[in-house]
């Protein structure tokens, strides 16, 4: 069953917005995250199941809950991203990557090709992510709904969850 998030000023239920990306990668996205002791997605899909749109939280009550999902949705992108890292080549064309925390100029003999490669952090190649794209698209989604249910919080607007 495939179902979105949105949300709604109190004052007017016929204007949706805070629209997020609500693609495919929303089961990945809320899968090791809770929300009122219960699984995310597995709480959502209980209330789509019985309603739909049903309100998945509702300020002041459930501000301190939604709350703490966003910082977990928050927290599980930043585990799955991984370590950032600059990478040198040498002349064969051999890759060396070294995590971003740890850059410092030092110099090493090639696997390859026994030459010195100068691993220069003002003249590293380009910063890379050692993660998929796959899980870069999950990420995207966590960030998103962090945000959008911190906005809605913010303003105060119910979260609801309907079927797609």
């Amino acid at each position: 069953m495939s179902f979105r998030f949105y949300s709604v000023p109190p004052w007017n239920p016929k204007e949706t917005e805070l629209v997020p990306d609500s693609s495919g990668d929303l089961k990945a996205a809320l899968a090791r995250v809770e929300y009122r002791g219960f699984k995310a997605f597995d709480r959502a899909l209980e209330l789509v199941s019985a309603k739909s749109p049903a309100v998945f939280a509702s300020s002041p009550n459930d501000l301190p809950a939604l709350l703490r999902t966003a910082d977990q949705l928050l927290t599980a992108a930043k585990m799955d991203a991984g370590e950032r890292a600059q990478v040198w080549r040498c002349s064969c064309g051999t890759p060396y990557a070294v995590p971003v925390a740890l850059v410092r100029p030092v110099s090493l003999r090639c696997d390859r090709c026994g030459n010195t490669v100068e691993m220069d952090p003002s003249r590293a190649g380009a910063v890379e992510s050692t993660i998929d794209a796959k899980t870069a698209a999950v990420n995207a989604t966590r960030n998103s709904l962090s945000v959008f249910f911190r906005e809605a919080m913010a303003r105060g607007w119910p979260v609801l969850i309907a079927k797609v």
